[in-house]
């Protein structure tokens, strides 16, 4: 699949482009299993190295938990629409699951992601959502409100439903690229089920890290790792080393 014209002036636009149908059956398959075997494994742990949210369970630190974790973050697809919101010099900020939980009760409230507000240098932060169960319009889609990146501000009532918010749904295997200046939040999932995405997360080359994966990779992943990936980590930047290790601000809504 490639990044068309269209998905290009609608993430411009709008703020976000929606992949359908983006990972093949057995990527997708893949990534599941991958993550129902994380779940177990951590069990109450899960997710200890970011934040904890109600009514969400997180998984965090993705890139040191497997190889096809390692494969999304660097399709070229990805790349170029992230290029498309950050410019050409960009990095993975984080990777992690989050997953509705069944019956939930809470929404997110509108916010933009590490509260980022574009600066002189424009946009610095982009989020991808791979949708590993459907969006659908009761299990807790994102709600976004088109068109507000241009604003270059926060949300003022982030908790109240705005006019103009759209509910972004999907069939399981979609990924949507988001100019994370957008504001957005996961809605309440009013089902049964769970409903799970991972986030991979990028920002400009000269942000912080909102985890700096120097420090949570472990050595046999980091000596694994291809140049290229290393790169998009900014494992061999000194810069990146100086302003990522002592990240105070993780989130956009969560303290």
């Amino acid at each position: 699949m490639t990044f068309t014209t269209d998905q290009r002036q609608q993430l411009a636009k709008d703020g976000y482009a929606v992949f359908p149908d983006f990972m093949p059956a057995e990527m997708l398959a893949e990534m599941r299993q991958r993550v129902a075997e994380l779940y177990e494994k951590e069990g109450d742990r899960a997710g200890h190295e970011f934040k904890n949210e109600p009514g969400a369970k997180r998984l965090a630190n993705c890139i040191d938990k497997g190889e096809i974790f390692e494969r999304a973050v660097a399709m070229l697809d990805i790349l170029e629409a992230v290029g498309a919101v950050l410019g050409p010099d960009f990095k993975l900020s984080s990777l992690n699951v989050r997953m509705a939980l069944p019956h939930n009760g809470t929404s997110q409230p509108l916010h933009c992601d590490m509260a980022g507000i574009p600066d002189e240098r424009g946009y610095w932060v982009c989020n991808c959502i791979w949708m590993l169960d459907d969006f659908t319009l009761e299990n807790g889609p994102t709600r976004a409100v088109p068109g507000t990146h241009l604003l270059k501000r926060l949300p003022d009532r982030p908790t109240e439903a705005h006019r103009d918010e759209i509910k972004i749904t999907g069939k399981a295997g979609t990924v949507v690229v988001m100019n994370a200046h957008l504001w957005h939040g996961g809605e309440a999932n009013l089902t049964a089920k769970p409903r799970t995405a991972l986030h991979s997360f990028y920002c400009r080359s000269d942000k912080p890290q909102q985890q700096y994966q120097k420090r949570l990779l472990s050595a046999e992943v980091q000596a694994r790792l291809s140049p290229q990936l290393r790169r998009l980590l900014a494992l061999d930047d000194a810069h990146n080393d100086a302003i990522s290790a002592e990240v105070a601000v993780t989130s956009g809504f969560m303290k």
